[in-house]
């Protein structure tokens, strides 16, 4: 039986990209046709709360002849209360631990230097508290807000008037396709008990094999259906754009996007482990996400080096900071 691997991820990866026809909702984010799957969460709506983001972030090279460079952070939620416990917890909502908030906050300092532009989470509360106090930690101090769209009333109610303070915003788009895969009847039970119960062989195989689900609940392979749908129709045409994305969200859901990502067959995303709270950062340039690994923190030179754009986009952070 394969032994679980910490990711450390090395590779060029090359992804071309058909275009497609793209709508726009308020002035940031502009989408995918609306010809999807009924079940993708709509996000046509952002409008109705920040309908006047600036769509130009910081510039980020003063080189017009510069291939546009995005970023892509992805974060799995710090320590929830349930892993404190043990427990399985799947779509179950539960807040971070102490530590778990810590480690949200360390996550925002490795990545203080680096773009944002719009952020997707869950619909979880763990992957939400992530990204929120994630972002407290960045140099461009932007305000991150949560786009309610899920009636008429919640867009009408969460409507921002301020063009100063919409400027000064992150939108903040939710969605359930990014949730923890379910894991149906071992929610809220816990694992060495689970594993005593029913055998260490059989929960072994219910969390590390692909294809096969444990009772009433979502495989790997299925969580992986629903997330990388969502990653490819709603988070890369931002990219494409020249949007900078950070995808708060859970274990089995990134695994399922890097799987994407890196091209990994099925038994090497099973080997695949994401520690909480710490950042993974790609390049996404002329269609290929380029990993990155986690960054240290602001001052690492690999992360700088690599990027001219990420450069001069630090260098413009510090000239605001001390004007």
């Amino acid at each position: 039986m394969a032994a679980a691997v910490k990711y450390q991820p090395t590779r060029l990866l090359g992804h071309v990209f058909a275009p497609g026809s793209s709508r726009s909702f308020g002035r940031s984010l502009s989408m995918p046709s609306a010809s999807r799957n009924t079940h993708h969460h709509k996000l046509n709506l952002i409008h109705a709360s920040i309908s006047h983001v600036d769509p130009t972030p910081l510039s980020i090279s003063d080189d017009s002849s510069t291939e546009t460079e995005s970023t892509l952070i992805l974060i799995r939620h710090g320590e929830s209360l349930w892993n404190e416990k043990n427990l399985f917890t799947g779509c179950c909502d539960v807040p971070l631990t102490m530590r778990g908030v810590e480690e949200a906050i360390e996550a925002g300092k490795r990545i203080s230097y680096i773009p944002v532009d719009v952020i997707f989470t869950s619909k979880l509360i763990r992957a939400q508290m992530t990204a929120m106090l994630a972002m407290t930690q960045h140099h461009r101090k932007k305000v991150p807000i949560i786009i309610h769209n899920e009636s008429e009333q919640a867009k009408t109610w969460t409507q921002v008037y301020s063009e100063k303070t919409t400027k000064q915003s992150i939108p903040v788009i939710t969605a359930w396709q990014l949730n923890e895969r379910m894991y149906g009847e071992l929610q809220g039970l816990n694992k060495e008990e689970t594993a005593e119960r029913y055998g260490k062989e059989k929960v072994y195989e219910w969390r590390r094999s692909f294809d096969i689900p444990p009772p009433q609940g979502e495989s790997l392979e299925m969580c992986s259906q629903r997330a990388v749908a969502y990653f490819k129709d709603f988070i890369e045409p931002q990219l494409r754009s020249g949007k900078h994305v950070l995808v708060a969200a859970h274990g089995n859901s990134l695994r399922s996007i890097i799987m994407y990502l890196e091209k990994l067959n099925s038994q090497e995303v099973t080997n695949l482990e994401l520690s909480t709270g710490i950042p993974l950062l790609y390049i996404y340039k002329e269609g290929n996400f380029i990993s990155r690994g986690s960054p240290v923190g602001p001052t690492e030179a690999g992360v700088y080096a690599f990027s001219q754009s990420l450069a001069v986009y630090r260098e413009q952070l510090d000239e605001m900071s001390h004007n």
